[in-house]
């Protein structure tokens, strides 16, 4: 429910900020279709890698920015033989502050993100119920990319790395299709 109202949060600030004349690109939402990898849960070879999505709202102000996303970074089964399968998933919320670089072309954006991530992992071993876990935690997270503008739409690459204890971390690229709202 938070996360429904953030939408109508930004859309607010943006109309009162582009008011007073400070806003100059607006407040923007999208998807994104993403590989994210997890590697090593808890010191083990056990990794998950999966094609998923993510989510995103933002606020841009000139050259910087705030934005948050939602990943579903995956599930992954894994049979290990007599004892049974192990099942894992893990998904994360980031906030970040954006900073965009100025270049000379007006339809490009190079920009880094800087922020927090809230991650959850959870597991266990299917059949026979062996173990179970479940770890989060709030750690640093940062990223880079390029977008393009089509008028409203915008299409995004990017690299995220979010940090998760008892991981290599989670390694994120993902191509997002964002609409400027305002």
């Amino acid at each position: 429910m938070r996360r429904l109202l953030l939408i109508p949060v930004l859309a607010l600030a943006a109309s009162s900020a582009q008011a007073a004349g400070v806003l100059s690109a607006g407040v923007y939402a999208g998807a994104g279709l993403m590989r994210a990898n997890v590697s090593h849960l808890f010191g083990t070879g056990f990794d998950v890698h999966n094609t998923s999505f993510k989510a995103l709202a933002g606020l841009r102000f000139s050259l910087l920015g705030a934005e948050v996303d939602y990943y579903h970074l995956g599930s992954e089964s894994r049979s290990l033989g007599n004892l049974g399968s192990v099942d894992a998933n893990a998904h994360a919320f980031a906030a970040f502050a954006v900073g965009y670089l100025p270049i000379p072309l007006p339809f490009i954006d190079i920009f880094g993100k800087l922020g927090l991530d809230r991650w959850q992992m959870s597991g266990n071993s299917a059949s026979p119920s062996l173990f179970r876990f479940s770890d989060s935690g709030t750690q640093l997270a940062w990223g880079v990319g390029a977008q393009a503008h089509f008028g409203h739409l915008m299409g995004r690459l990017e690299y995220e790395h979010l940090n998760m204890s008892n991981t290599d971390g989670a390694r994120v690229v993902s191509l997002d299709v964002i609409f400027n709202i305002l």
